[in-house]
């Protein structure tokens, strides 16, 4: 009896490990995305209508999902990393092309986000979500047409009033367009440019915070922020004297995608997958749940008129064609970058 309850406890510790380590076995699918990136009633869902199981696992950064990918630990069916990492997964030969003949809602794309740059042809990719990087303001404090362009951040009048995101290739791209440069740079004397004038904004900026700015930003502790289209959102959401806008001059556009990892197994399960969430009613529930914005105009379609026809979230093609998709910079370049970003936090203080 004692060897049998040994044996019985030895398999319920092994399942449990496969369960952790995502090889639950066919009616699995193992999906590793950002945090609170899907709305978990669409996991629920799916699960009920296809008969597959979900192990869900989040990243915090495209560079953590890169290394947890490449070691292999864990055979991830599919990942969400954003447009410059799927140009690096690629090059690194760590993805697998996606069968169109499977995908039900191809169609239902909108064209201005497919054939990117980052994957011609969408051989690799689908998009899950995009967006802008752009200015949040607080009409409390700031006037209308007070703020319109990336200089504009740099007024006396928002001394220690300025919240920005902890985002190096975004804060330092953000000033890389204020001098008329592209975000992509990977000159060393421009890069130290954009630093330089970035110390000079020092003396305006509150803090460099991560997801707590849309805390801050919801609760009046500062005028001005830079975020994402979607944390801006979140933060109009809870505060209605927030308003967001891309400048003129172009900003950045992002794409977050959905890939097979090569070390996928249930393939099955990844497409019953792909054309659920991408289903537009589906993809509307995502969309209103996490308030970034889809990339499928049926999806759109669905949306309250509100929010279809915001051009801060659903921007139009002139802004589109004036914002660049961030590329996969050499390592390098990428430490310069993370360098001089640094040497600014640590200026500031």
């Amino acid at each position: 009896m004692a060897v049998l309850l040994v044996v019985l406890g030895l398999a319920v510790w092994s399942a449990e490990l496969q369960k952790s380590q995502g090889a639950t076995g066919d009616n699995t699918l193992n999906l590793y995305n950002w945090g609170d990136y899907i709305d978990p009633k669409l996991i629920t869902k799916f699960e009920k209508e296809t008969g597959y199981h979900v192990n869900y696992e989040t990243f915090d950064s495209n560079e953590a999902m890169y290394t947890k990918i490449q070691q292999g630990g864990t055979s991830y069916d599919l990942a969400v990393p954003s447009e410059y990492m799927v140009e690096k997964m690629n090059k690194a030969h760590m993805l697998l092309p996606i069968d169109h003949s499977k995908l039900k809602y191809l169609n239902t794309f909108n064209p201005d986000v497919m054939n990117r740059s980052f994957d011609p042809g969408n051989k690799y990719s689908l998009p899950y979500f995009w967006g802008t990087l752009g200015i949040i303001y607080n009409d409390k404090f700031v006037k209308p047409g007070e703020i319109q362009h990336w200089d504009d951040l740099w007024k006396p009048q928002f001394k220690d009033n300025i919240m920005l995101v902890d985002s190096a290739r975004d804060i330092m791209g953000f000033s890389l367009v204020s001098l008329g440069k592209s975000m992509n740079t990977t000159d060393a004397p421009t890069l130290q440019a954009a630093k330089a004038k970035l110390d000079s904004l020092a003396p305006n900026v509150k803090a460099v915070v991560a997801d707590e700015i849309k805390m801050y930003m919801a609760e009046n502790e500062a005028a001005v922020a830079v975020d994402w289209s979607g944390e801006a959102a979140d933060m109009m959401a809870e505060n209605s004297h927030l308003h967001y806008l891309v400048p003129s001059e172009g900003s950045n556009l992002w794409f977050d995608n959905l890939v097979i990892p090569k070390t996928a197994k249930h393939f099955k399960a990844i497409y019953a997958f792909l054309n659920f969430i991408n289903k537009p009613e589906n993809a509307a529930q995502n969309a209103e749940y996490v308030g970034y914005t889809t990339p499928s105009a049926k999806a759109q379609a669905l949306l309250p008129k509100s929010v279809r026809e915001d051009k801060q979230f659903y921007p139009n093609e002139a802004i589109i064609k004036r914002s660049e998709v961030y590329k996969d910079l050499d390592p390098s370049v990428v430490g310069l970058y993370n360098d001089l970003f640094l040497e600014f936090k640590m200026h500031r203080n």
